[in-house]
């Protein structure tokens, strides 16, 4: 049976591959929603979104969605720039004064204080990590210094003007410009359109992207409404699921780490533009469509699609790889490039996935993950709540499963 090019016997593939992960105690549970063409093909669910209570993982389940809230941000940063209120080569000290007289530490620093003269990161260093800014889980003395600040944008941090301010306070990695590292660079832009705007980060997204999209299960608060559909999320890991390095626990894969009812996100105090977003599976695959569909969605057009055009082809140099980045990362990095918000697939031999040229995608700490493919037309959503993301190769796999289905 083929439906919108795909063969229904291998389609029905992702539901094993989605059993065993929950059967082997990878996932506690997940969800998945393909379209093609703008039509449904494919969702399943399986597992559980709360193990201790036994509660199913569901289509509305309400799960967080970290790092895939950086294309949401960049999507902001894109529709202030498409009003003329700023162009991407604005350093961005310019909205945030304390991002003027910055230092970067020295190649082969061994100490922070080991710095020279470096100039403010751009708008477009920002949008594309390659402004010298870090993750508290990177190795590296900014990173470490990260984490001793405990600089990370989490939902019960203070506020993202505090934050964004103790981050500048700083010295970069590297001079802007010169590596590529997953960084909270996003954050800082959520805070910049904070400042251009005059709206809190929220109140932008609900009603300048969410409203039109028709998102209304998407916030940086999990909704009053949703009650036990907010997932639970669960590591592997002994410690802090986001400590990437930190050893494995023994037995237990799946150590619960928050859940509904005593989490942060319930009462926001921190609006993290690079992660701090909750929501529905179908509410992402309204955003991820508006992307194939060049900026287009049923409550109006957010961009043009020259713009999106623009955001979703490489930005860089050459791949990732190329730039040497010593970060974690939510995608591959040989030929793979970076947009505006989102990796972009180069050469699919190189990443070693199966894929086309100019695949659009990003992923969650918690291992959910979207990509948009403009050659088949295609959008991909998946959802699970199990961090570190880079726990399993779980999306290399789901996308071999759904390439494996297409037929025409």
């Amino acid at each position: 049976m083929q439906t919108a090019g795909f063969d229904k016997e291998r389609l029905d593939r992702i539901a094993d591959w989605m059993e065993r992960y929950v059967s082997e105690r990878k996932f506690p549970g997940s969800s998945v929603l393909i379209k093609r063409h703008g039509e449904e093909v494919y969702f399943n669910a399986a597992g559980k979104r709360n193990v201790e209570d036994d509660l199913r993982f569901e289509r509305d389940t309400v799960a967080r969605i970290y790092s895939m809230t950086k294309p949401v941000t960049s999507v902001a940063v894109m529709m202030l720039a498409e009003k003329g209120l700023f162009h991407l080569d604005a350093p961005v000290s310019e909205f945030i004064p304390a991002f003027s007289d910055m230092q970067a530490l020295v190649e082969g620093a061994e100490t922070l204080d080991q710095t020279e003269p470096a100039p403010s990161p751009t708008l477009h260093h920002l949008l594309t990590h390659t402004s010298g800014l870090s993750y508290p889980f990177n190795p590296g003395l900014l990173g470490q210094a990260m984490d001793e600040h405990k600089i990370l944008f989490r939902a019960n941090d203070s506020s993202l003007e505090e934050m964004t301010d103790r981050t500048a306070a700083l010295p970069l990695a590297f001079q802007p410009g010169r590596h590529w590292e997953y960084s909270v660079s996003i954050d800082i832009l959520g805070r910049v359109v904070e400042v251009v705007s005059g709206k809190s980060l929220d109140a932008f997204f609900k009603t300048e992207i969410f409203a039109p999209l028709g998102m209304t299960e998407t916030a940086f608060t999990v909704p009053a409404h949703v009650g036990d559909r907010f997932a639970s999320l669960y590591t592997p890991l002994e410690g802090d699921g986001m400590a990437l390095n930190a050893a494995k626990g023994e037995g237990n894969t799946l150590r619960r780490v928050d859940r509904a009812g005593k989490s942060p996100f319930e009462s926001t105090t921190c609006f993290s533009g690079g992660g701090g977003l909750v929501g529905t599976l179908d509410d992402y695959m309204s955003f991820t469509e508006m992307l194939r569909r060049g900026g287009n969605c049923e409550g109006g057009r957010l961009l043009s699609p020259h713009t999106l055009s623009f955001m979703m082809r490489n930005h860089l140099p050459g791949d990732i790889a190329s730039m040497g980045p010593k970060s974690f990362a939510e995608q591959p990095m040989e030929g793979m490039g970076f947009g505006l918000g989102g990796s972009v697939v180069l050469d699919p031999g190189r990443v070693r996935v199966p894929g086309s040229v100019g695949d659009f995608s990003w992923g969650g700490m918690a291992s959910t993950m979207f990509w948009v493919d403009p050659v088949l037309d295609l959008s991909c959503v998946f959802f699970t709540q199990l961090t570190p993301s880079s726990s399993y190769p779980c999306r290399a796999e789901l996308k071999a499963l759904v390439h494996g289905a297409i037929t025409e």
